[in-house]
């Protein structure tokens, strides 16, 4: 009897165990054979482990952990970004220079005069002393020739420059360059650098390079390598002194060449033999004030199969030898975007003091906040919560034990320390994370600690990675539960893979190829099309019901929370990041044209068909005004640059020409969105199709015209594309017909019913984050305000890409979920406690309102 109840007992608890779907500690689903519960692989652990949260922790580790290493870099090395464009470097592509963990600007001649103008203004002496043998010889040509337009070489109009085989004078510039020729140390080449630190020249820089006269006869023994040793050393005292006046000296290694091309004057030297010379004068130079220019050794190494008789650096070589050069002049005084070796981090202002202080405010009350409530429950104190916020803490318990293969009625130990802040610490603590994920922010971008690297653009890094993303969003694409044209899992599908394209040719800097910058453009205006699309099938639809006005300030939220935390915390005005100011800018323009009286919706235009008139003249009304507006300019800019509101509108320069350029392009996109979704709507009222099923639009002829049309009209936006020769007459161009080929896609999309009740599950997730994607990507996955890759693995960039795009889709959805935690408090559903936060928000810019000159 003992054994028969032992085994009914756990025949009930097996029974019991099957009712509550657990097994094991594991709630799974029973199969189809009698109920029996199959016990969790390990393969199905891994893959309920695999969820955003997970994604997120794994992010953070990743963050401390280069955090450490690049600490230990700067600890070890120094940040001197100087030493790592001198020192090291890589080929990418088609023979462009990456130095090491640094941007590169491509100096042309207009940059280079406006460097030296800039600093003659002021009183700096711009010389460069160029001693050596013929190498240094035609790095000096080459350098003389980036100061000179393609004429004669002698004296131009006013005599103000004057240059021969070895000096070079402009005086408008305070600029001066010559070379001294010098095969070997000599007295001669001692007493003239004694010389030249008498004449106590500013900001000179001094390019040395040289080996022993005798090198063509080759036999390159011991004692000539311990007498080359001792000549070197007799530079170091000239080279300290020439140092201790502001100037930098360089020392040029010899160049390898190519024995199988060199004539047979050079056919002695062995590359052995100068590598034994370059590491005699790296020993020598090593521990004294003169830089050892490694990288100009690099790129000749890699270019040695192009050198001109097998000795000589092609002139490709030698202008990147130029580019280094002014870039360790120039960077620094003129702060291109794309230029940040040797160029000094951003000074941060008051502001950024301020905001970071606030942030670092909230962390401290959180800490102590739950330090406290944590000693209070090792005392075996009672937590409390409040019903509904507990309620949600349980069901999102019960949801994560799920995930950790855990029991779905056991209580976490961690779940008490939730509790602690789950009443009213949700805000303090969202606050919190925001202002850790902005100090990243900060040091990604606004610090030198880590790397930047310049893009690269080649066909295969773009089309690679585009080819790779539209692979995964086909992979996981599942029933939709929507048949409409354009749902929710529609739109959701289409921002995502915009914004994803987007992203991509911001990456790899594809601008540069007209084609793909035109179809950037549509997909962008593209998103803006169907931002009003949705708007007016939202008013159109619900009527409005509810406050528009709370609507409205919940959306403009939304759109600026994060947009609004950078300007401050990241010193760039509100126009640096376009995107949200034009997205901000045209859903006022949408609430304000369907707020207008009469509100036109599906129920008031059956009621009053009269509305149909009301409506077309809301249309006519908003297309006449962005005309009216469009044709003036000025017109346009007095409007945009009148107080208080020009400093959204206006650059850093206070320049409103970015504001214009990016209106002007998609000026009618928002209003054409509209009109199309008038059109759909009374379409779809009308009977004209049905979408209600899973069944096509159209009859099967019908059906065939429509997509011929839609092809026909992609079709014509790439020909113009590949067509049209001049960025203006495209981009105006574009602005007029963006609407055949957004049309002919969303016909595509929709005329099948198989196609239409299905959606990619992965761009739909990026998608709903697409927003956060596109700000954050300019400080923590791109890097110098975009213009530049952010490098946290330097030495292997398909890695570091990987890498870096992880953290940054993590950290743009933990923003987003964090403004969804925020909106209920900033924008409450009572449009009498929206206006008391809008008065406060307007009260706390005031003092940053002043200091940028808005009143």
């Amino acid at each position: 009897m003992e054994l028969r109840e032992l085994r009914a007992a756990a025949a009930a608890a097996a029974a019991a165990n099957v009712n509550s779907g657990e097994l094991g500690g594991i709630c799974i689903g029973s199969s189809a054979e009698g109920g029996v519960q199959r016990m969790p692989t390990k393969a199905d652990l891994f893959m309920e482990q695999l969820n955003a949260t997970n994604a997120k922790k794994v992010a953070l580790l990743m963050v401390l952990g280069f955090v450490l290493y690049h600490g230990l870099l700067n600890w070890n090395y120094g940040s001197d970004s100087c030493q790592w464009l001198l020192s090291k470097g890589r080929f990418k592509g088609d023979n462009e220079w990456q130095p090491y963990g640094c941007m590169m600007h491509k100096y042309t001649y207009t940059d280079t005069r406006r460097c030296l103008r800039y600093l003659a203004f002021f009183n700096n002496k711009n010389n460069f002393v160029f001693i050596g043998d013929q190498s240094v010889r035609l790095l000096y040509q080459r350098f003389v020739e980036q100061l000179q337009l393609p004429r004669s070489n002698e004296y131009d109009n006013n005599g103000s420059t004057s240059s021969n085989g070895t000096h070079f004078e402009d005086k408008k510039l305070g600029m001066l360059a010559q070379y001294i020729h010098a095969e070997e140390v000599s007295p001669a080449l001692i007493d003239r650098l004694y010389q030249l630190e008498m004449e106590k020249k500013r900001s000179s820089v001094y390019v040395l390079g040289l080996t022993y006269s005798q090198l063509l006869a080759g036999n390159v023994t011991e004692e000539l390598l311990h007498q080359y040793s001792v000549n070197l050393t007799l530079l170091v005292a000239p080279i300290h002194r020439l140092v201790a006046q502001a100037s930098r000296v360089l020392w040029k290694l010899a160049e390898r060449v190519d024995e199988e091309k060199l004539p047979a004057t050079w056919k002695l030297v062995l590359n052995e033999d100068i590598d034994r010379l370059n590491n005699v004068a790296r020993n020598v130079f090593r521990y004294t004030d003169a830089s050892v220019w490694e990288s100009a050794w690099h790129i000749a190494n890699g270019l040695l199969d192009s050198a001109v008789e097998g000795h000589r650096l092609s002139a490709h070589g030698q202008r990147l030898e130029v580019q280094l050069l002014w870039n360790m002049y120039c960077n620094d005084q003129m702060n291109y975007n794309d230029g940040t070796c040797c160029s000094s981090a951003e000074q941060h202002t008051s502001l950024q003091i301020v905001a970071y202080a606030l942030f670092g405010v909230c962390i401290v009350l959180v800490c102590g906040m739950c330090l406290r409530r944590w000693l209070l429950h090792l005392r075996g104190h009672t937590l409390y919560a409040p019903l509904q916020q507990h309620h949600q803490q349980q069901q999102q318990q019960q949801a994560d034990s799920h995930l950790r293969g855990q029991s779905c009625h056991h209580r976490d130990p961690s779940h008490s320390l939730t509790l602690l802040i789950s009443d009213y610490g949700t805000p303090l603590v969202a606050l919190s994370l925001l202002g850790l994920i902005l100090a990243y922010f900060y040091l990604c971008d606004r610090t030198n600690f880590f790397m930047k690297e310049n893009k690269y653009y080649s066909e295969f890094s773009f089309w690679i990675p585009v080819a790779y993303v539209f692979a995964l969003g086909l992979f996981f694409t599942e029933e939709s539960g929507f048949t409409k044209v354009l749902n929710r899992h529609q739109t959701d599908e289409l921002r995502g893979w915009i914004l994803l394209v987007v992203l991509i040719y911001y990456m790899t800097g594809a601008q540069r190829v007209l084609p793909i910058h035109m179809h950037i453009k549509l997909l962008i205006s593209g998103y803006f099309f169907l931002t009003g699309y949705t708007h007016f099938t939202d008013i159109w639809q619900t009527g409005g019901s509810g406050s528009m006005f709370v609507r409205f300030f919940q959306e403009m939220f939304r759109l600026n929370f994060l947009c609004v935390l950078l300007c401050f915390c990241m010193n760039r005005p509100y126009q640096f990041y376009y995107f949200v100011p034009l997205l901000s800018f045209w859903v006022c323009v949408i609430y304000f044209v369907l707020s207008l009286p009469p509100r036109i919706t599906t129920a008031s235009v059956d009621a009053y068909p009269l509305h149909y008139l009301y409506l077309v003249c809301k249309c006519i009304g908003c297309l006449g005004v962005i005309t009216v507006l469009f044709m003036s300019e000025v017109f346009f800019e007095r409007i945009f640059v009148t107080r208080p509101w020009k400093a959204l509108f206006v650059t850093t320069d206070d320049d409103i020409h970015e504001w214009w350029y990016q209106w002007k392009l998609d000026r009618y996109t928002v209003t054409f969105g509209m009109i199309y979704a008038a059109c759909f709507h009374i379409a779809q009222k009308y009977s004209i199709f049905d979408d209600n099923n899973h069944g096509n639009l159209f009859s099967r002829r019908t059906s065939i015209s429509v997509t011929l049309l839609a092809l026909l009209g992609v079709g014509i936006y790439t020909s113009f594309s590949f067509l049209c020769r001049n960025v203006q007459n495209c981009e105006e161009i574009h602005s007029y017909i963006l609407f055949i080929p957004i049309i002919g896609y969303v016909v595509l999309r929709n005329i099948s019913g198989i196609l239409r009740t299905r959606y990619s599950t992965f761009f739909a997730w990026f998608g709903r984050i697409s927003l956060e994607l596109f700000v954050c990507q300019y400080h923590i996955w791109l890097a110098a305000d975009r213009h530049g890759v952010l490098v946290l693995l330097p030495g292997f960039p398909t890695l570091n890409m990987i890498i870096t795009s992880f953290i940054f889709v993590c950290a743009s959805h933990e923003v987003h979920r964090l403004t969804q935690i925020l909106l209920p408090y900033a924008v409450p559903n009572d449009w009498r406690l929206v206006m008391r936060n809008l008065v406060i928000f307007l009260i706390v810019l005031v003092p940053v309102a002043r200091s940028d000159g808005m009143f």
